[in-house]
C-alpha cells in the first residue's frame, strides 16, 4: 500500500488538517520557498502534530549541525535532501543523527534515477527536473524513466487528486509526496487534504 506524504505545511490550521486526514508523514521545508518554516515554527507545529505521523524535514544543501540540532531535538523525524549534497556529504551527515534520510533526485533522464540508487540513504524521492528550481515547481516527469527499484522510493512532482491513482498504478512507489495538489490559493486546503488521502487509502483495498 502506497503511504502519502502532505509536504510544506507552514500554519496551526495546517497541522489540525493532517491530524484528522492522518497522512503517514508530513514535510517542513527549511530550504528557501514560499513554504519555508524557521526552527521556533517548526518546533511549535510539530509539538502539535499527532505522534502517528512522521515529520520530514526538506534541506537545500544545509550545515549539517542545523540538521542535527533538528533531528536531536526530536523536531524532525527524518531528514530529506533536496540540494546537491554528495554521497560524503551524507555519510558525514549519519555520523551525526539516527533519522533515516531521503535523498532526492530531479529526473531529467534514467541515468538521474540510476545515480542516486548509488547514495548511502535510506529512501530516494523522484521529482520533475527544472533548471532553476531544486523542487516544489508543481509539475510531473516522465514516470516510465522509473526503471530501477533497488530503494523504496517518494514520487513528486505534479501530484493531484486527478492523477494520483494512475500514478501508485503505473510506479508503484513507497510514497506518494504532494504539496501545490493540495493547495487553495497557494495555501493547504483542509479539505483537499483529507479527499486525497482517503483516495490512497481507498485505492490499497
Amino acid at each position: 500500500m502506497a503511504k502519502i506524504k502532505i509536504c510544506g505545511l507552514t500554519r496551526t490550521k495546517d497541522i489540525m488538517a493532517v491530524n484528522e486526514a492522518s497522512p503517514d508523514y508530513i514535510g517542513f521545508v527549511f530550504a528557501k520557498s514560499k513554504r519555508q518554516v524557521n526552527y521556533d515554527t517548526a518546533k511549535e507545529l510539530k509539538s502539535y502534530l499527532d505522534p502517528k505521523i512522521k515529520s520530514v524535514g526538506v534541506f537545500v544543501n544545509e550545515d549539517i549541525d542545523n540538521i542535527a540540532t533538528l533531528c536531536n531535538e526530536k523536531i524532525i523525524d527524518l531528514v530529506q535532501l533536496h540540494g546537491d549534497e554528495t554521497k560524503e556529504y551524507i555519510e558525514r551527515l549519519k555520523m551525526k543523527i539516527s533519522c533515516q534520510i531521503i535523498k532526492a533526485v530531479r529526473v531529467k533522464e534514467s541515468q538521474d534515477i540510476f545515480k542516486i540508487h548509488q547514495m548511502p540513504c535510506d529512501y530516494i524521492l523522484l521529482d520533475a527536473y527544472h533548471e532553476d528550481q531544486y523542487g516544489g515547481n508543481g509539475i510531473s516527469f516522465d514516470w516510465s524513466l522509473i526503471s530501477i527499484r533497488n530503494k523504496p522510493f517518494f514520487l513528486a512532482g505534479g501530484i493531484h487528486y486527478g492523477n494520483i491513482q494512475k500514478a501508485i498504478k503505473e510506479t508503484n512507489p513507497y510514497c506518494i509526496d504532494i504539496s501545490s495538489g493540495v493547495e487553495t490559493d497557494g495555501l493547504k486546503d483542509p479539505e483537499k487534504i483529507k479527499e486525497i488521502v482517503d483516495l490512497v487509502r481507498i485505492s490499497a483495498y
